[in-house]
């Protein structure tokens, strides 16, 4: 089975498991203030594991699916000795990094909570734009726009509304993981930035 499918499922089964135990979901869910004042470090990675509804883990993992089903298999095409696993440590650490904003702007309030797979899967998804930034994204499932467009109308809605807030969405893991999938598929392979510029003018 594809790895992608693998994290798929994990994510089903604990988050439906939350869904059946609130105390399950509230001792998952990314505290700022529990991590930095009573050491619950696991938070980073378990928030990322639970969802508040089905709707919110199911588009989640459509779109992780749609996209980590391609970015696996460049991974492996260019990393064939450790593409698979350079594929889970962008999903994972996609999942720690996009979290670290909210860290540090909420650690002292003891009211905040948030969840879900969303900063993992911007890393995931900008890898994408990265690599292939002139495919076609099709927004909503019908209009069609080049993966770059998207991208970066995606991160200008996410920068805008981490600072305007009032939707409950945490906004700045999403931005966060979309840089950093970037960063990370970069370090890796830096020739990606060249053949990313020539493939938006055309070559």
């Amino acid at each position: 089975m594809s790895v992608v499918l693998l994290l798929i499922l994990l994510t089903v089964l604990v988050s439906y498991s939350a869904f059946q135990r609130p105390e399950l979901l509230e001792r998952m869910a990314l505290r700022p203030y529990a991590v930095a004042h009573q050491g619950e470090w696991w938070r980073f990675i378990t928030s990322g594991l639970v969802h508040a509804n089905w709707p919110h883990l199911l588009i989640n993992m459509l779109v992780f699916y749609s996209f980590g089903t391609v970015v696996l298999k460049y991974y492996q095409i260019y990393f064939p000795d450790w593409g698979t696993w350079l594929f889970v440590l962008l999903y994972a650490a996609g999942m720690v990094v996009s979290d670290l904003p909210t860290y540090f702007r909420y650690r002292q309030h003891s009211w905040y909570a948030s969840l879900g797979a969303s900063g993992a899967v911007s890393a995931v998804t900008f890898a994408f734009v990265l690599i292939d930034p002139r495919n076609m994204i099709y927004l909503m499932g019908i209009l069609p726009m080049p993966a770059i467009v998207w991208g970066v109308a995606y991160l200008a809605y996410s920068h805008i509304m981490s600072y305007r807030g009032g939707d409950h969405i945490n906004h700045s893991a999403h931005f966060t993981g979309a840089v950093f999938g970037v960063v990370f598929t970069l370090a890796l392979r830096p020739a990606f930035a060249e053949e990313f510029l020539l493939k938006l003018i055309g070559y």
